[in-house]
Parts: C-alpha cells; sequence; structure tokens
C-alpha cells in the first residue's frame, strides 16, 4: 500500500552523494574561491541566488576576468527584477558594481530587500 512512498524515499536516499546535495556542494565550492570548482558546482544547481551570484561577481572582478562586464550586467538586471529597487538604487548599485570586490557588503545589503 504504501509501495510508491518506500519507492520515492528510497530513490532519494540514494540519490544523495557522500558530498551532499548540490547546494551544500556549491556552498562548498564558493568557499574555495575558485572559479573552476565553482562553475562545475554551479552547473547541478536550478538557480544561483543573488547574493551567491554577488560572491561570483566579486571574485570575477577580483581576477580581472574577461566575463566581468556580462556578468556584471546580467547581476544588475536581476537585483531590478528580484527586488524593489528603483532607478536611485539602480544608480548607486551600478556605482558599486564598478567598484567591485570593494564595495560587496553595500550590495549585498541592495540585494537582501525584499
Amino acid at each position: 500500500m504504501l509501495d510508491w512512498l518506500v519507492g520515492a524515499v528510497a530513490a532519494n536516499i540514494c540519490s544523495m552523494t557522500s558530498q551532499g546535495s548540490p547546494h551544500a556542494r556549491f556552498q562548498r565550492a564558493l568557499e574555495t574561491r575558485n572559479l573552476l570548482i565553482i562553475e562545475a558546482a554551479a552547473v547541478e544547481l536550478p538557480k544561483i541566488g543573488l547574493d551567491d551570484a554577488l560572491v561570483i561577481l566579486s571574485l570575477l572582478a577580483e581576477g580581472a576576468d574577461p566575463r566581468f562586464d556580462r556578468a556584471a550586467a546580467r547581476w544588475l538586471g536581476r537585483l531590478l527584477l528580484e527586488t524593489p529597487a528603483g532607478l536611485s538604487d539602480a544608480r548607486f548599485a551600478l556605482a558599486l558594481v564598478e567598484r567591485l570586490p570593494t564595495c560587496r557588503n553595500a550590495l549585498h545589503g541592495l540585494a537582501r530587500r525584499r
């Protein structure tokens, strides 16, 4: 009678690796600050949160990565879509993004507005 429930639980237990969930692996990858490891872990996630995306953006800025400009534009777009940020916030966020990684904490504050 509960075979479907037992099967679902067993399948879920079997799909967990010794490294934990994809999100846990991604969080550990962020701690390494290594973009190759972060990218490998990120592909397992359906979506990366705005705060985590900002950490990645900061790492791109630190390394003068050529992908920074496009990633910054995408992050700013997400900030405007996912938060109640207005035009003045957008101008402020743009100025802060151009100064990454030094202004990351202020950007986290903008990103946490919901």
